[in-house]
């Protein structure tokens, strides 16, 4: 960091130089926010791409200095003539807290049913530190209002910045990861989103809308994300090591070896020395030594009916359960057969308002939201991985996740194998 002029820049080999005033100084430097160092942004994504080492904190800088740009932008064509400057600093400070409460290993834990890490902010939000530190914003309720506006509950018109489908945390992770696993998938037009932000009048009152010249711009998002689900988050050794993370995580939680509130508050290296560790659950072994369980089973989603195997994403302990039981079935050790069936709700949440060279506020156009469901529907993916070699067959998998969660819950309590050929 250098000093200039009152304020610190940062030097980013993603958006070159970042500008930090004082109040963002003071929050920089609370313990809580210094955690997000040794938190990495793609959890183990870098057992496949060597470089995806970065954090939640650099991610942090760059989002702030994204909203940064954005308010500066709306401020200088006369958007932001009716908002008191505190308002516009706290969209800055709620851009750079909005992964204050991140668990380690991205988002991992919160598949594993943990409470969502926009909840914990509320809690990392009251640490004395950050209280000391938003106390300088002028506005007696700021740490409050910034968990409103991650949670996507506050009410003022620049909220769409900080929670919704145009946020600047999408932007910017979406063009930090591409940069550093060096995949040319995330590429996102982001001069152009920013200079097409604008204020519109919705049913609920002024929000951030798209001026029409940013639609392909908007377009160029949602592929983006897209290509980085499919080529990155979703990559199947990703999902191997996270679902075998998932499986260490809850187990020592249920076992008492784990508090959940210390893993919330726990680092990448922190949280694996505590699982390691348990060097009776060879599992986080391997996990280290980048022993991957391999696929057994690799079904497209769009082979699936809609909804089957809602209850892999929904019910964790009842994907424990059957994991428990097909591992039995198919003669492998204990937690030698994981299931994944991974869900973003959709590629592009939330109508986004465009507003039309004649002046008029319309949905946006081509259909996004249709496209985005079946960007989601191809990039998704039903895995069997397994400990060790065994043949399973495929259409009895297929057939077990298109039951629903009471039927399962039911077969679990009968004698006949969970699936045909085991």
């Amino acid at each position: 960091m250098s000093s200039t002029g009152g304020f610190e820049v940062v030097r980013d080999p993603l958006w070159n130089n970042i500008g930090i005033d004082a109040q963002a100084l003071a929050v920089l430097d609370s313990a809580p926010f210094q955690r997000l160092r040794y938190v990495r942004q793609l959890g183990h994504a870098f057992l496949v791409y060597p470089g995806a080492t970065h954090t939640r904190f650099e991610h942090a800088l760059g989002t702030y200095h994204l909203a940064r740009r954005a308010t500066a932008m709306l401020g200088e064509r006369g958007a932001l003539t009716d908002l008191p400057p505190e308002e516009i600093n706290l969209i800055r400070l709620a851009a750079l807290l909005h992964d204050i409460g991140h668990y380690p290993f991205s988002h991992a834990l919160e598949e594993a049913g943990l409470p969502s890490h926009e909840l914990l902010a509320r809690e990392q939000l009251r640490h004395p530190e950050l209280t000391a530190a938003l106390a300088t914003t002028g506005m007696p309720d700021a740490a409050s209002r910034i968990a409103d506006l991650i949670t996507g509950t506050d009410r003022s018109p620049l909220r769409g910045l900080i929670s919704g489908a145009l946020d600047l945390d999408k932007i910017e992770y979406l063009t930090r990861d591409a940069r550093m696993c060096g995949v040319p998938y995330g590429t996102v037009d982001v001069d152009r989103l920013l200079h097409s932000l604008t204020l519109v009048e919705g049913p609920d009152g002024p929000g951030i809308g798209l001026h029409e010249k940013g639609v392909s711009a908007l377009e160029s998002l949602l592929f983006a994300k897209y290509q980085m689900y499919r080529n990155v988050y979703w990559h199947h050794a990703v999902r191997s090591a996270t679902v075998m993370f998932k499986r260490i995580v809850r187990g020592a939680i249920a076992d008492g070896v784990l508090e959940m509130a210390w893993v919330a508050r726990s680092t990448d290296e922190a949280l694996m020395e505590a699982v390691r560790a348990r060097r009776e659950v060879p599992l986080a072994t391997r996990l280290r030594r980048r022993q991957l369980y391999k696929r057994a089973v690799d079904i497209p989603a769009s082979e699936l009916p809609a909804g089957a195997g809602a209850w892999l994403a929904d019910d964790p302990h009842l994907t424990a359960q059957v994991e428990d039981r097909l591992a039995r079935e198919y003669g492998l050790p204990v937690d030698g057969l994981l299931l994944d069936f991974p869900r973003k709700a959709a590629m592009l949440t939330g109508e986004v308002p465009v507003l039309t060279r004649r002046g008029v506020v319309a949905p946006a156009r081509l259909s996004i939201h249709q496209v985005a469901d079946e960007l989601h529907t191809s990039a998704r993916r039903l895995r069997v991985y397994v400990a060790e070699p065994a043949h399973v067959d495929p259409a009895s998998v297929q057939a077990l996740v298109e039951r629903s969660g009471a039927e399962i819950r039911a077969r679990l309590g009968e004698e006949p194998p969970l699936v045909g050929g085991a």
